[in-house]
């Protein structure tokens, strides 16, 4: 089993609703939202100190490809951060489930 986990930043007001409409549309198997993400980037010539949420996208080789591509669509951020993680060990039973709904 090939899971990708997928980290992206967004603003808070927009996190819950990435987040639903992933799931929803079966490219994530579960989304974690994490609030208060404090984070220091360069953009447009400066430094910015901004309030974001980190989602934790959990999805799997064969979706990412359309993952990737509706989250940077629906994002709101004109360069959205999206990471994906190779992990090296998953739970079967855990990775089981994420296969099993994406598939359904």
């Amino acid at each position: 089993m090939a899971l990708r986990i997928v980290l992206s930043n967004c603003s808070p007001a927009e996190a819950p609703q990435l987040a639903k409409r992933l799931v929803e549309s079966k490219l994530a198997a579960c989304v974690n939202v994490v609030p208060g993400i404090r984070s220091f980037y360069f953009w447009d010539g400066h430094v910015v100190d901004d309030e974001e949420c980190t989602l934790l996208i959990k999805t799997t080789e064969a979706k990412y490809g359309e993952m990737k591509a509706k989250l940077e669509e629906w994002h709101s951020y004109s360069v959205p951060e999206i990471v994906a993680l190779e992990p090296q060990d998953v739970l079967k039973a855990y990775g089981d489930w994420v296969t099993t709904y994406l598939n359904s």
